[in-house]
C-alpha cells in the first residue's frame, strides 16, 4: 500500500475533471485518494437554483468518487465567494493532519476564477500549516510533493513538469465516472469538458512517449520528466 493522495478543488468536479484520470491511477495502483471540495459548486447551474444544484453535485461528486475508489469530503464554503483567508486554510490543514498525505494536488495559482486562486492559495497555506509546530491535537505532517492540475480555466502560465502516465483501466474508471456528472456532460453552460480532457490526456501523452498521461506543475520545479507521482 503506498501513501494517501489529497486533491483540493474549489468546487464538486473541479478536480475529477483536472486531476480525475491520474487520481484513478493513484487509486488501481492502492493509494487512498480523498477528494476535497472546499464548496458544493452549487451556482454553477444557470436555469437551476443553488439549493437544487446543491443536491445534485453532492451526490454526482459522491458517485465520482466511488466509482474511481476514491472519498469525498465537501467542507461548507459558498460557491463564487470562497474566501482565501485562514479559517479553510486550517480546516484544511487539520484535514492533512489527519489525512497524512505524500501527495496534494490543488489548483494552479493563475486563473480566470477567483474561486480557483483562492483555492490554490488555501492549499499552500494549509500545507504549510499542517507541518508547523504548534499546540495541535494532531501531530504535524509534512507533505512530500505539492502538484498543480492543468485545468483550461487556469492556463496562463502553466508549463508542466510532471506527467503520469494513465493506464487504459484508469482512463475507463475515470470516463465512466466522469459521464456521471452534469455539468462535464456540458448540460449547464455547453463546454464540452470531457472531450477537452480526453484530448488532452492524449496530447500530453504524446509528449511523454505515452498513450496517454496528466500533466501538473510541481511547487518546488524539477526537469521535465515522466516519472511516478
Amino acid at each position: 500500500m503506498s501513501g494517501p493522495v489529497l486533491a483540493v478543488g474549489a468546487h464538486i468536479g473541479d478536480m475529477d475533471l483536472t486531476a480525475g484520470p491520474a487520481l484513478a491511477e493513484m487509486a488501481l495502483r492502492g493509494h487512498r485518494v480523498v477528494l476535497v471540495a472546499l464548496t458544493p459548486g452549487e451556482r454553477g447551474h444557470p436555469r437551476m437554483s443553488s439549493e437544487d444544484y446543491r443536491l445534485v453535485k453532492m451526490g454526482e461528486g459522491d458517485r465520482f468518487a466511488e466509482h474511481i475508489g476514491a472519498e469525498l469530503q465537501v467542507f461548507d464554503g459558498s460557491d463564487g465567494f470562497l474566501d482565501a483567508g485562514d479559517k479553510v486554510a486550517i480546516q484544511l490543514g487539520d484535514l492533512i493532519r489527519q489525512i497524512r498525505p505524500e501527495i496534494v494536488i490543488g489548483h494552479w495559482r493563475n486563473s480566470i476564477h477567483s474561486d480557483h486562486r483562492n483555492a490554490s492559495d488555501i492549499t499552500e497555506r494549509a500545507r504549510f500549516l499542517a507541518g508547523l509546530p504548534q499546540d495541535h491535537r494532531l501531530p504535524r505532517h509534512g507533505v512530500r510533493r505539492l502538484l498543480f492540475a492543468e485545468n483550461w480555466e487556469d492556463a496562463e502560465g502553466f508549463e508542466p513538469n510532471v506527467y503520469l502516465e494513465i493506464s487504459d483501466e484508469a482512463f475507463a474508471r475515470w470516463q465512466t465516472a466522469i459521464s456521471g456528472e452534469s455539468f462535464a456532460r456540458g448540460e449547464t453552460y455547453g463546454f464540452r469538458y470531457i472531450d477537452y480532457y480526453t484530448a488532452l490526456l492524449t496530447m500530453r501523452g504524446c509528449l511523454a512517449r505515452t498513450m496517454r498521461a496528466c500533466a501538473f506543475v510541481t511547487a518546488a520545479p524539477d526537469r521535465t520528466v515522466l516519472q511516478e507521482l
